[in-house]
């Protein structure tokens, strides 16, 4: 943390923007001073460690009232009566005087309450809780029902960021930022300006202004992304759409081709997860068109029957007659990209016992395999910039 973030930190405390609030606090320092969400664990454990032993605020809603919240008996359908007369009183709304009750239930209500008018319960018609109705209310936990709430106390249930946590679009854009390897060799004009020759042309022309432009420095990676869609992968289906969401956000390749398989390649590979015969194309063919420059991403579970990697005709797919083995295809990507990764949707930990774990360990021999998360992620990229 450098000291100018310590600084603003204390500028933000002085101009009251933790609002006297533990939560409030907490929420402060994270955003101010925590840069990444991989260390989001230890700030926690810092945050409780620092600030341990001190005595709950008013506005502090403790372990029990959400234990009493969690015995829900259903939710309330309020009648015609009950509505008119609580819509009659939401013109009176006061939030300040909402949340001075609230904090009055909060310090002095000392068990579980549900189908009344007054405390912090359920399926009533209190303004306090959840599965009830009220126009106005403050709703804590539960789920949005009749959309009347004021104000939603959601519990503080805080996301697990450790870094073999699977990841959403923005930290596979942080990492795959990483996949490039900038140059100005590429064809165009030279419309960038370089400062440091400008500095040095005007300097050699005795100080007068002579502008030096260069072409612009793009990444000169080059990527074939093979994604294995359907079967086991559909569990995985979310995590490997927004890996592809943040390749096209993020990646700015010099190249990127996509193409689809299901868990082996073999001879044809397809433009789109639908895997239509009409959009197919030969792998030959795709391997005739990319250069061993580019950099071979496979994502897949690796989790097949043997006889799809070792027999000719083994391929899952009833209708298609492999002429040869899924490990031919295999070990001919290996070959033709030395830059190659494999990232597997599967947890790390669960390889050796998973379903399938044989063929996933076969394939590991093949290519350098990592978990889809923040650090596998990170290390796959490594790799592929270090071949």
């Amino acid at each position: 943390m450098a000291v100018d973030e310590w600084l603003a930190f204390q500028g933000a405390l002085g101009r009251g923007l933790a609002d006297s609030s533990l939560h409030r606090l907490y929420l402060l320092a994270r955003a101010m001073l925590v840069k990444s969400e991989r260390h989001y664990d230890d700030y926690d454990l810092a945050f409780a460690d620092y600030l341990s032993g001190l005595e709950r605020t008013g506005d502090e809603i403790t372990d029990a009232v959400w234990e009493w919240l969690d015995a829900n008996p259903g939710a309330l359908t309020p009648t015609e009566e009950q509505r008119a007369r609580l819509e009659a009183a939401l013109g009176r709304l006061d939030l300040d005087d909402l949340r001075a009750r609230l904090a009055e239930r909060l310090a002095n209500q000392d068990g579980a309450h549900h189908g009344g008018s007054k405390h912090i319960g359920t399926g009533g018609t209190s303004p306090f809780g959840h599965s009830g109705w009220h126009p106005g209310g403050i709703r804590i936990g539960g789920a949005s029902g009749h959309r009347t709430a004021a104000q939603v106390a959601a519990e503080r249930r805080f996301r697990d960021h450790r870094t073999d946590a699977v990841i959403g679009v923005r930290e596979m854009g942080v990492a795959l930022r990483r996949l490039r390897r900038l140059t100005t060799r590429l064809d165009g004009p030279a419309t960038e300006l370089d400062v440091d020759d400008t500095i040095d042309a005007t300097a050699d022309a005795g100080g007068r202004l002579s502008l030096v432009f260069r072409r612009p420095r793009r990444n000169a990676v080059r990527v074939l992304l093979l994604l294995d869609v359907g079967g086991s992968m559909d569990a995985h289906a979310a995590l490997v759409g927004r890996l592809f969401s943040a390749v096209h956000q993020n990646g700015r390749f010099r190249d990127l081709t996509v193409r689809y398989f299901h868990n082996c390649v073999y001879d044809r590979l397809y433009a789109s997860a639908r895997m239509l015969p009409s959009e197919s194309e030969a792998t030959l063919d795709v391997l005739a068109r990319t250069s061993p420059d580019h950099k071979l991403v496979v994502v897949g579970d690796a989790c097949m029957a043997p006889s799809e990697l070792t027999m000719v005709g083994g391929a899952i797919d009833w209708y298609q007659h492999n002429e040869e083995p899924g490990w031919a295809w295999l070990e001919r990507l290996a070959s033709r990209h030395p830059a190659r990764a494999w990232l597997n949707p599967v947890p790390a930990a669960w390889w050796p016992g998973v379903h399938g774990a044989r063929t996933l360990a076969a394939v590991r021999t093949l290519f350098p395999m990592h978990e889809l998360s923040v650090d596998g992620l990170g290390a796959a990229v490594d790799d592929l910039m270090a071949a």
